[in-house]
């Protein structure tokens, strides 16, 4: 299949740049738009309680949970005259337009209500609305109002936030973060790329498929929009993938192509042996991580899920760029693939003689053949000390909580962290975000029971006022008649005003005893501890298959890969290693606190749920294009190795440690340059100010350098050297399916030598 590819990308290598370029201002013109039609919540089921809790509220009680906050500032005091005035402008504003709902404020509302819309300090004081309308619609809404609301005038400051206004600040700031990582990751990667392979023309081909990468990506996450809910928190992580792969698939096909033009082969015929080669490597590393990434769509929350159909199309069109467009390129420059070498004129300056591109690579005469000798040498030690480390450096996960976003994620700087940072100081009784709601649909048993229930609410640690059709209660005593609007046809709310951070273990204790208390009547819960709740509750129950389905599919391809059962075994457990590392490492960054003050983030003492799948998923996927790079090589040096006795190809525990030897040599400057690139396009994310953002994006640098590093030219190569033939065994049976329907660039021997050889 790959050869027949590779005959006709060579017959027609002008025609197919021609139409790559114009498919790439296609793509560029119709994605432009794509980051404004993301969304940016998604983080909960529609299904879960939480959810029903917030639609019921909408509907029936005029947005009674309001998403939108103003924080009237004044030094005068909240009661001034001229604050005052500001504050009815701000609400009679918000109640004439057609798609607020439920507005309150401090100055209108019932002395029950207006106590707690003041701050302890008496300088600040609130209102609230409900902005109707799905995810965007709100936050387009809290954009606008924003705009024509905030700002100081003659010493009284209007400050924005609420959960619309939060993740319309997140969205605009995540725009902004995409277009400075890539302006960090796209020049630096040439850098890298030029060091790599010294020609500028050689180091731009990679560049130039992760840009058409770029383009692609963003038109395939524009056309997911048209039919389906997108998560903006996907144009970083696809657009970054989608630049990072491209570049390492590319890498891999471009020093192929070069190394069989050092073999003598013509340009035409090292580009069908390059696409042969590197190209099932490239196919390959693209079906492992895209089956990866498919994973994370049995996930209910279209946070996730976003990433599973963007991310799967994201590989599709970096792998179709490095199999289809490259090879175009290749031919049509031929060996002027060598041209502009920088070494030249840099060398001659220290009078050192420039380095031969064409020089065929001896492997036994490279550093890398003479590390990975010494490291078979020493395997035990080595292997033991190594998965010491890394249990080691994994051990703070131990440890790990968990904790829904909130406007924390935001630096100081932005307004809307500054009014929540207000809100929890100076407004115990008013931060909407921690409340906790109780809905009593289709309730009609009168005050009586609402009240006791109420009066139970009240007694739950952490409470501090408990707001009911019956009245207000603190600590179990009745203080104030109840605001109206709390009762109606369609059954009752009560609201549950707490001290604590709902996202905390303090939260999660607090709403168990809630759900405790008896009630009147049926009971929904919904708020800042229902929705986490209901977050852990649901991606708890479907991550066991998520992992299971990942080890399964990376078990499957590298079977088909390389015709063993033990290989595969192997690859899971060295990445399930790096990434139990880089979750230690998380944890100890940004859940503990360290190099709070390095990164600009604000530790919160738990960790988003969804970054570790998130990162689980994608980390599990590009570790592999390593190790499927890497073993591609040392199966064909395994291949090549032998000798025929009795007509059967018979291979030694010492062909094994030489072609991993050998593998590593000819692979490891590529593998540990496309790391390195990998990295720096992934650490580009770091420069964010959304801090889980940051957590993606450090995480993932540090995954992909501990595995092309420390794992594949240090453990792997010891523990194959331990197994000895054994890595390369399967059953007779498995041996001969694999023979039939693995992809391979040659026909592989008889089946039989796969158990030969496990048995030598």
């Amino acid at each position: 299949m790959l050869i027949r590819i590779a005959q006709i990308v060579t017959r027609y290598p002008r025609a197919i740049p021609l139409a790559a370029a114009a498919l790439a201002i296609v793509c560029g013109v119709f994605g432009a738009t794509a980051a404004a039609h993301l969304k940016s919540a998604g983080f909960t089921s529609p299904d879960a309680e939480s959810s029903q809790v917030a639609r019921l509220l909408a509907d029936n009680f005029d947005g009674a949970a309001p998403n939108y906050v103003l924080l009237v500032s004044s030094d005068s005091g909240a009661d001034a005259p001229a604050t005052r005035a500001v504050g009815l402008h701000l609400t009679d504003t918000l109640r004439a337009r057609t798609d607020v709902k439920g507005v309150q404020s401090y100055w209108t509302a019932p002395p029950a209500v207006a106590s707690a819309l003041r701050s302890t300090s008496g300088k600040e004081a609130l209102v609230f609305a409900y902005l109707t309308g799905d995810d965007t619609q709100s936050q387009e809404t809290a954009g606008q109002l924003t705009e024509q609301l905030a700002g100081t005038t003659d010493g009284i400051t209007v400050r924005q936030s609420g959960t619309a206004a939060v993740f319309h600040d997140v969205n605009k700031q995540i725009t902004h973060d995409l277009a400075v990582a890539e302006g960090v990751a796209i020049p630096v990667s040439l850098i890298v790329l030029v060091l790599v392979f010294g020609s500028l023309i050689a180091a731009a081909l990679p560049l130039t498929v992760g840009i058409f990468a770029i383009l692609t990506t963003l038109a395939i996450l524009r056309m997911f929009t048209l039919i389906t809910d997108v998560s903006i928190y996907a144009l970083n992580m696809t657009t970054a993938m989608g630049l990072a792969l491209a570049i390492d698939y590319s890498l891999f096909i471009v020093s192929r192509y070069r190394e069989e033009l050092a073999n003598g082969l013509e340009p035409v015929a090292a580009t069908i042996r390059a696409v042969q080669t590197a190209g099932r490597t490239v196919l390959y590393s693209a079906l492992t991580v895209a089956l990866s990434l498919a994973v994370l769509s049995i996930f209910d929350i279209y946070f996730l899920r976003s990433f599973a159909y963007a991310g799967v199309a994201v590989v599709a069109a970096a792998a179709a760029a490095a199999i289809l467009i490259l090879p175009a390129a290749l031919v049509l420059l031929g060996h002027r693939v060598n041209s502009l070498d920088i070494r030249v004129p840099l060398r001659r300056l220290f009078g050192r003689s420039a380095p031969d591109p064409m020089r065929p690579l001896v492997p036994e005469q490279s550093w890398w053949y003479r590390m990975v000798t010494w490291v078979t040498g020493h395997s035990i030690p080595v292997a033991l000390l190594l998965v010491v480390l890394f249990l080691a450096l994994g051990s703070p996960f131990l440890s790990v909580k968990f904790g829904y976003p909130d406007d924390r994620v935001l630096p100081t700087t932005a307004a809307t962290r500054q009014v929540g940072d207000v809100l929890r100081a100076e407004f115990p009784a008013a931060n909407a975000g921690n409340n906790t709601t109780v809905v009593l649909d289709g309730y009609q048993g009168g005050p009586g029971p609402i009240g006791d229930y109420a009066k139970g609410l009240s007694k739950a640690d952490g409470v501090s006022a408990v707001l009911s059709s019956a009245g207000v209660y603190i600590k179990g005593g009745r203080v104030a008649n109840g605001p109206a609007g709390m009762a109606n046809g369609t059954g009752e709310y009560i609201n549950v005003a707490t001290r604590v951070d709902p996202f905390s273990p303090a939260g999660e204790a607090q709403l168990r005893e809630l759900r405790a208390v008896p009630a009147p009547g049926q009971t929904l819960f919904g708020g800042g501890a229902a929705i986490n709740a209901d977050a852990l509750d649901s991606l708890g129950k479907r991550l066991p298959l998520a992992i299971a389905l990942i080890a399964l599919a990376t078990f499957v391809v590298l079977f088909l890969f390389t015709g063993s059962l033990i290989l595969p075994l192997k690859a899971i457990v060295l990445n399930t290693l790096s990434l139990c590392a880089a979750f230690g490492a998380m944890v100890w960054i940004f859940q503990d606190g360290h190099l709070s003050g390095l990164l600009g983030f604000t530790p919160v003492g738990y960790m988003t749920p969804t970054m570790p799948i998130l990162m689980f998923c994608l980390a599990f996927g590009m570790s592999m294009d390593y190790e499927v790079f890497l073993l591609s090589r040392i199966r064909e040096e395994w291949l090549a190795s032998g000798r025929v006795a009795d007509g059967v190809v018979v291979r030694t525990a010492e062909d094994n440690v030489h072609a991993v030897a050998v593998g590593v040599a000819r692979t490891g400057r590529i593998f540990t340059a496309a790391a390195v690139l990998m990295a720096i396009v992934m650490g580009a994310m770091v420069t964010s100010k959304v801090s889980f953002i940051q957590l993606m994006g450090l995480g993932l640098t540090l995954t992909v350098l501990a595995d092309a590093t420390l794992i594949r030219t240090m453990l792997a190569p010891a523990l194959m050297k331990l197994m000895g033939t054994w890595n390369w065994w399967a059953p007779a049976p498995l041996a001969r399916l694999h023979a039939r329907i693995g992809l391979s660039e040659h026909a592989d021997p008889d089946p039989s030598e796969h158990v030969l050889a496990g048995r030598e």
